[in-house]
């Protein structure tokens, strides 16, 4: 795809947006959408543009053999007693000697839908950048994903999230005491993972390497000095309501003494990094985001 800016109208991409964050039902959602004048398109042809498409997103086949993967389920016992996640590993770093290679481990949190098919994707892609990458599933213990998004959120909206948050943080622990990690880790996240980034970050101290949040909420101002971990942020310029949040979380990390940066990319809308719904990926913020995650996780977690 080269996506570099929705072709349906903003308006048509937000309703989108509050629809999968659990803000209309599925009939109000195609009853906003009708009432939409887009030039040469129906209501169908505009909610079938704005779903996801995860065959189209995948860039990393399940099957490529440059990576070995597996199904985890880890005890969560201040959560929701277990979480299940996607754990992901380079082969080179097992077969070049006769210990498995200890690389930097990062955790990789999904948006408000569970742990779909994209996630797993950026899983694989971290793999691909010799890191070890763990994606939990906070629907676990809903049964996980559900194989549908809308679904997905229903489901997500009937989660205790401080208990859920808790399950994330046993991830994180789980990954940094793997033998096979080197116990630097880092977080990144999208929208609901991208506040799990930076609450993650307050929440563990020194025990937390690095985080790049993607559009996500920012920690309670009492949080931010707690934060010892190199911070990344990344937002769309069309994401107003995130993106306003950028200018005060800055300065609270600079008075907080935390290596950070901060983008807001031009044209950009919430979600913009997802491939998998193409209205909202826009390729040129997706791609240089992306770069700039690796190069951060480089930075800092492999010092």
């Amino acid at each position: 795809m080269n996506s570099e800016r929705p072709k349906l109208p903003i308006e048509a991409v937000e309703l989108y947006n509050e629809f999968i964050h659990g803000g209309m039902s599925r009939r109000a959602f195609i009853t906003r959408v009708q009432g939409l004048a887009v030039a040469g398109l129906g209501a169908t042809a505009v909610i079938e543009a704005l779903m996801p498409n995860y065959a189209l997103g995948q860039q990393v086949s399940k099957t490529d053999d440059r990576i070995k993967t597996s199904y985890e389920t880890i005890p969560s016992p201040k959560g929701n007693g277990t979480i299940k996640g996607y754990f992901v590993r380079p082969v080179s770093a097992d077969s070049r000697n006769e210990k498995p290679s200890k690389l930097p481990g990062i955790l990789v949190v999904h948006e408000n839908r569970g742990l779909n098919p994209h996630i797993e994707d950026i899983a694989r892609r971290m793999a691909l950048s010799n890191f070890m990458a763990f994606a939990p599933d906070g629907l676990t213990s809903q049964g996980g994903f559900p194989g549908d998004d809308y679904k997905g959120g229903l489901l997500f909206n009937k989660i205790d999230k401080a208990k859920m948050f808790e399950d994330m943080v046993a991830a994180a622990e789980w990954l940094k005491a793997r033998a096979d990690c080197t116990g630097k880790i880092g977080v990144t996240g999208f929208c609901y993972g991208g506040s799990v980034s930076n609450n993650l970050a307050a929440r563990m101290g020194a025990d937390l390497a690095a985080a790049v949040p993607f559009y996500g909420g920012v920690p309670p101002d009492a949080e931010i000095p707690k934060i010892k971990a190199a911070v990344l942020v990344q937002h769309g310029e069309l994401d107003k309501n995130t993106a306003a949040t950028w200018p005060g979380y800055d300065k609270a990390l600079t008075a907080a003494g935390v290596p950070h940066e901060g983008y807001i990319y031009p044209g950009a809308v919430h979600g913009f990094n997802c491939d998998a719904t193409p209205e909202r990926y826009n390729k040129a913020a997706a791609d240089l985001a992306w770069g700039r995650t690796i190069d951060w996780f480089n930075k800092y977690t492999r010092a």
